[in-house]
């Protein structure tokens, strides 16, 4: 994957000014079906799944005070498993899009809404809701394209720090609320600018520590100290850490099949000047990707295995994004555009093969055979030990044998 404006077979190049707009007018207009549909069916969806995981937590947790004893502890542990991915995925992430705004509800709403998770919503609300979706997959612009720490894309500079990629994303994917709070709070880009100092920067992290410690007291010490009676407190405690891990684990692998999977299209920087509504819609389709399976499984996600139709309405009901899928599946073809969606096990691999695949500079690994193996290792240890000027020269080098390479396969 490289920007799309690169690549020689550009698969928007057919689409003329005319079909960009009106692709536009017609997403609007399934926009705007959903808006005037909207209503009571709606709201008690989300109650019910408010209600729903309220009561999956609170009996988890009672049934973890005996925790002491196996069957509960692994029963209690798979059902707050199941409730912290619930109020995470299809609850939080979506009240904090503002989608059930329109209820004016105070209890439900995306200014008061504050959910189990280390990044208090009002940074991630940014990080995320203005930066992410306003300038999704746009190179230099979207740090959510490796979050910082990786080298998701071609066009984004290779250095010696990316070889050990699959190792940040594994520890990422582990505890995944704690870097998504480093990453909202912005920790690395104000490390190398030197403004951790600055006030702003002391109230983010003041703010994040504080929710850091809300969320280990309760699940490091309050439920455990409980169940000190039972004799089920250190049980207890592995029981919380193992529910915070698996919805770590879950919430990386859904999220990272959003943007990272082969076929989803990047953009350069410069591409969205002057950008309509119709260019932003065109490129939200091509930048996000789907994940087919069951209502459960989409639940589960947060519907965001409807990542295309999410990207496009971010704030319209995540319950309604399953209905306007085909509809928005057929405007792709009609338009010629790739839809691209897989089962989850195809896009987690996917997006994993991309994170191992880009760890190593471009055009390495197509022109490395056997036979020159040592010659590509040497290759390799000199773009990591050298300068900038060094990398840049043996960088080119590659690239262009392995364009010599793809032609000499196509001929």
């Amino acid at each position: 994957m490289t920007v799309i404006q690169k690549k020689a077979d550009n698969p928007i190049a057919h689409l003329t000014r005319a079909d960009i707009e009106q692709i536009g007018v017609e997403l609007d207009a399934i926009r705007q079906d959903v808006i005037d549909s909207r209503g009571a069916g709606d709201a008690a969806y989300i109650r019910r799944m408010i209600t729903t995981q309220r009561s999956l937590e609170l009996g988890s947790r009672a049934v973890l005070l005996f925790s002491i004893f196996p069957p509960a502890w692994v029963v209690g542990t798979a059902g707050l498993s199941a409730a912290k991915i619930l109020d995470n995925m299809e609850i939080g992430h979506n009240i904090l899009h503002g989608q059930w705004d329109w209820m004016r509800d105070p209890k439900i709403h995306s200014t008061t809404w504050e959910w189990d998770s280390a990044t208090p919503a009002a940074q991630w609300k940014h990080s995320h809701n203005e930066i992410h979706h306003t300038y999704t997959n746009v190179v230099g612009k979207d740090n959510d394209l490796g979050y910082g720490i990786m080298r998701v894309d071609e066009d984004q500079p290779w250095v010696p720090f990316h070889l050990a990629q699959p190792l940040w994303n594994f520890i990422n994917a582990m505890f995944f609320e704690y870097g998504i709070a480093a990453y909202d709070l912005e920790l690395g880009a104000a490390t190398k600018k030197g403004t951790t100092k600055t006030p702003e920067f002391k109230k983010n992290l003041k703010g994040v520590l504080a929710k850091i410690r809300r969320q280990v007291t309760k699940d490091y010490v309050v439920h455990p100290a409980l169940s000190v009676a039972t004799g089920s407190f250190l049980s207890t405690i592995a029981a919380n850490f193992t529910a915070n891990t698996i919805r770590n684990l879950w919430s990386h692998s859904i999220i990272m099949c959003g943007h990272f999977p082969e076929g989803v299209e990047t953009f350069e920087r410069r591409s969205i000047e002057g950008e309509t509504k119709g260019d932003w819609y065109v490129r939200q389709m091509l930048g996000s990707a789907n994940i087919s399976g069951s209502k459960f499984m989409h639940i589960m996600s947060g519907n965001l295995s409807h990542q295309i139709e999410h990207h496009l309405f971010p704030d319209l009901p995540s319950n309604r994004y399953g209905e306007i899928a085909p509809r928005v599946q057929a405007l792709f073809e009609k338009y010629g555009l790739n839809y691209c969606s897989r089962p989850l096990v195809p896009q987690v691999y996917s997006a994993w093969h991309k994170v191992v695949r880009l760890s190593l500079p471009n055009g390495w690994l197509a022109t490395t055979k056997v036979s020159n193996a040592p010659e590509q290792l040497t290759k390799l240890y000199k773009m990591s030990t050298g300068t900038p000027k060094v990398r840049r020269a043996i960088q080119a080098r590659l690239t262009q044998e392995a364009r010599r390479a793809q032609e000499s396969a196509a001929a």
